[in-house]
């Protein structure tokens, strides 16, 4: 859907005006859609499309994906939690993935954010140098 550019503006001040401390309040963001929806402003579908898109974005900056070539113990989840929370502020939430082809060490990835310390990366530019 091409979204013209007030309805885009008009999107992102309602999706500021329903973030509280950086975070979207859901409750605040669900009673914008219904407004929206009753009065039906100009481009109405346009800033609904664009403010869903806007919230997707932010869900997604705040998923941590964690893959280790094996199964972390509780001690290190803790410890990778506790770090990411501490960079990005708290409310992440995660999600651990077993991948063997990783061969040792951890891959992160928050939001656009990714750290790859595996070995099958090291060895990969390993190979790229030669």
């Amino acid at each position: 859907m091409k979204v013209s550019k007030d309805a885009a503006s008009a999107a992102r001040r309602i999706y500021r005006l329903c973030a509280i401390e950086g975070r979207i309040d859901e409750a605040k963001i669900r009673a914008a859609f219904k407004k929206i929806a009753e009065s039906k402003p100009r481009d109405y579908r346009a800033i609904m499309h664009s403010l869903l898109n806007l919230v997707r974005l932010d869900e997604k900056s705040r998923q941590a994906t964690i893959e280790s070539a094996t199964e972390l113990d509780a001690d290190s989840r803790k410890r990778i939690e506790d770090n990411l929370n501490d960079q990005y502020g708290g409310g992440l939430s995660f999600a651990y993935n077993t991948n063997a082809d990783l061969l040792g060490g951890i891959k992160i990835r928050v939001g656009n954010d990714v750290w790859d310390g595996s070995v099958q990366s090291r060895l990969e530019r390993l190979a790229d140098a030669f």
